[in-house]
């Protein structure tokens, strides 16, 4: 182990002489309250180090010892259902230890070296593995069914392995490697949080992650595997969003990082998660949840380390084969912690003082996503889709965070406080916001829902364009100055926006919106539209098209429970066709 001597100390950054033998990334250990640390940068035999907790009280001359390994997560059962901090340090066991502050130094095993989990082996002395293949399962919940993987590097033939009750670091599989060692295998893996977890090919996104959104799900859709970003100003309903796609977006496992927010905001998700029914299971929703804490008043640096930290344990269950939904509210929080640690490390700033490397981090990080093909012997597909908010200051879209993001992400859900402010919610701006995927998803649609899906939302987008184009006139001359078919189209996109586009997030119903649901929604919005511009052309009367009894029904569709959604809607298309035709007819007459 190589030591050092504290020189210098500047918040979070610590600089200590005598570190000549220590490598890019390594762990530290900080002074005699054993703080945990990173190295950032190594001149001769100085290294700046980044401490994850508060530095106050330390000085010159104090100790610093390096451990020699990077900074790692440990990945095996008693991951899901838990909280963490930035770097993996189980916050419920910490309390039970040190009470409800966070005490400085402490040291906790992320994983619970006692409790005993139940092994259950597929495989069989004798038979052959590889990396990535799946030796047993652990049943961790009632919902979740844990495999365990043979560690990355390993290859060879099982030589023993067995059935019953382990801790994660007794071994429940020996094998012996083409070299003739004896590796014995425990339900518990190490990574480092810096490396991408391995697999053997990327592919193409081209199945949709539904969220139960309406205007994400039609408009603007995000693709298993994908990246998205939510910006938005203070108070538009970035948190509330991402709240929503954690509860209720089809993933298996969903990995939420709360990084730099208001602690009252993770209180809430911390208190709202475990009383949440999983639509999926019925059970509460923290059965496929892990949780990252890593609030605003917490060191700074650790902001950086959360965010790593949580997409290395979703790229760990991706690579079990499942679809995982990571979560990372904020990323401009994240941001801001890599302003502080360059300035303070005195490195050349770039755009608003953000470093120059602030792009490639990003990048670094969305990359992680993607559909694999996972490795091992036969083939699984997993899949990691990210979504990150960001806080742009002032809503400000054009500073460095947002275009470097947008650089970066394929679907961009961009929130307009106006819109927020008008109490319409989620208040993602269907002007600015877009979806790369939503001609690759086509297929996916037209296959499993209907061919009309993609038509209803292209009409949908050009309607709303349509609108915004005769409000500029409506402000210049009045409403007045409109063609009856002009009327109908503005009509119809406030049908769009009340009708379809709001959603309420705390009502029991509206709350979640199958895709069944949302198409019969679309199609029932649309067809008043499509009816209405015939009936103009043999000139109904504009306010009898307007005041149709059956919109009433029509704007209260979407508190139709789930269940029941093709008998009412049935009965409402065959209102408004009835409607309609009596209008018709006695303009025929």
């Amino acid at each position: 182990m190589s030591q050092g001597t504290i020189i210098k100390v500047s918040g979070p950054l610590v600089i200590a002489e005598g570190m000549r033998d220590v490598n890019m990334f390594d762990v530290v250990r900080v002074s005699k309250h054993q703080l945990i640390g990173e190295v950032l940068e190594i001149h001769g035999d100085r290294a700046s180090i980044q401490v994850y907790e508060e530095t106050s009280g330390l000085g010159p001359g104090e100790p610093v010892v390096s451990t020699g390994a990077p900074l790692s997560v440990e990945l095996g059962p008693g991951l899901l259902e838990n909280i963490f901090d930035g770097i993996q340090r189980p916050l419920e066991a910490m309390r039970k230890m040190v009470g409800s502050n966070i005490t400085r130094g402490i040291n906790i095993a992320a994983l619970d070296r006692n409790k005993k989990w139940e092994f259950r082996p597929v495989l069989s002395k004798g038979d052959k593995v590889t990396a990535g293949d799946i030796i047993g399962t652990v049943q961790e919940n009632v919902v979740f069914e844990h495999r365990i993987m043979v560690p990355f590097g390993i290859e060879g033939i099982i030589e023993e392995i067995y059935e019953g009750e382990f801790t994660v670091e007794e071994p429940v599989a020996v094998i012996r490697t083409k070299d003739g060692a004896s590796v014995q295998i425990t339900m518990m893996q190490k990574w480092p949080v810096r490396k991408e977890r391995p697999y053997k090919e990327k592919l193409p996104p081209d199945e949709p992650m539904i969220t139960g959104q309406r205007i994400i799900d039609t408009l603007f859709p995000i693709a298993k595997g994908g990246v998205a970003a939510i910006p938005g100003p203070f108070g538009s309903g970035k948190t509330v969003v991402q709240h929503q796609l954690a509860k209720w977006s089809d993933a298996d496992i969903v990995v939420y990082i709360g990084c730099g927010e208001r602690g009252n905001e993770m209180t809430d998700v911390l208190m709202e998660f475990p009383e949440l029914k999983d639509p999926r299971t019925g059970e509460s929703l923290m059965k496929r949840t892990v949780l990252i804490a890593n609030t605003s008043d917490m060191p700074v640096a650790a902001r950086e380390a959360s965010i790593y930290t949580g997409i290395t344990i979703a790229e760990y269950f991706r690579d079990m084969g499942y679809s995982v939904a990571l979560m990372a509210d904020s990323t401009s929080r994240w941001a801001e912690a890599l302003r502080e640690m360059s300035g303070r490390l005195e490195e050349m700033p770039g755009e608003e003082g953000y470093p120059a490397y602030l792009a490639s981090r990003l990048a670094q990080f969305y990359e992680r996503a993607g559909k694999v093909i996972t490795l091992g012997s036969t083939e699984r597909v997993g899949a990691l889709s990210a979504i990150g908010a960001v806080s742009p200051p002032g809503g400000d879209l054009s500073e460095p965070v947002t275009q470097a993001t947008m650089r970066i992400i394929k679907v961009f859900w961009g929130l307009d406080a106006n819109l927020a402010y008008r109490r319409h919610f989620p208040a993602i701006n269907w002007l600015i916001s877009y979806s790369l995927y939503a001609d690759r998803l086509k297929d996916w649609y037209d296959e499993n829902i209907s061919r009309d899906f993609s038509k209803y939302r292209t009409d949908m987008l050009r309607i709303l364009q349509e609108e915004a184009e005769l409000e500029e006139i409506v402000r210049l001359v009045g409403i007045d100055a409109l063609s009856a078919r002009e009327r109908v189209i503005l009509e119809a996109a406030r049908s769009i926006r009340e009708d379809y586009l709001h959603q309420d997030a705390f009502h029991d119903v509206d709350t979640y919106a199958g895709i069944n649901k949302q198409y019969r929604m679309m199609k029932l919005v649309l067809s008043y539209y499509y009816m209405a511009m015939d009936a103009i052309k043999v000139g109904v009367d504009l306010n009898k098209l307007l005041n149709l009894p059956v919109r009433e029904r029509i704007g209260r569709a979407k508190y139709v429970p789930q269940e029941k959604v093709d008998e009412e809607f049935e009965k409402i298309e065959k209102e408004l066709a009835e409607q309609m035709e009596a209008l018709v007819s006695k303009e025929d007459e």
